[in-house]
């Protein structure tokens, strides 16, 4: 069974690539009976295509244009109010992504200028 409810929320992600710590805030939402997100970072936003939650892995696909135009494919595993797992964009090495769900939105910040 896929349920949404326990991956909600925003999530500060680390993603450690070839070229150095990358940092984005990713955000996802229960709508309509589905999980829709989007993520935030190197001043774009872009939105989650294909979000599946099973049981506590986590899959979703972004394109971004920041530091340079890939196509990722995240897979992580979520416990609680933490994820890890990988980020591969194409035949690149897969990279760690680690992230931690906000607890006080009032503190939500954003890496990088926001556009």
């Amino acid at each position: 069974m896929t349920t949404t409810g326990p991956v909600t929320g925003i999530w500060d992600l680390s993603i450690s690539t070839p070229i150095g710590r990358i940092a984005a805030v990713v955000e996802l939402h229960h709508d309509e009976g589905s999980l829709t997100g989007s993520a935030r970072g190197a001043g774009e936003e872009v939105p989650l295509d294909g979000l599946i939650l099973t049981g506590d892995r986590l899959t979703w696909k972004q394109a971004v244009t920041r530091p340079m135009r890939l196509n990722l494919a995240f897979d992580v595993t979520v416990t609680g109010d933490t994820l890890a797992g990988t980020s591969r964009a194409g035949r690149l090495p897969a990279s760690r992504v680690s992230g931690v769900r906000r607890t006080d939105r009032a503190a939500e910040t954003v890496p990088g200028p926001r556009s």
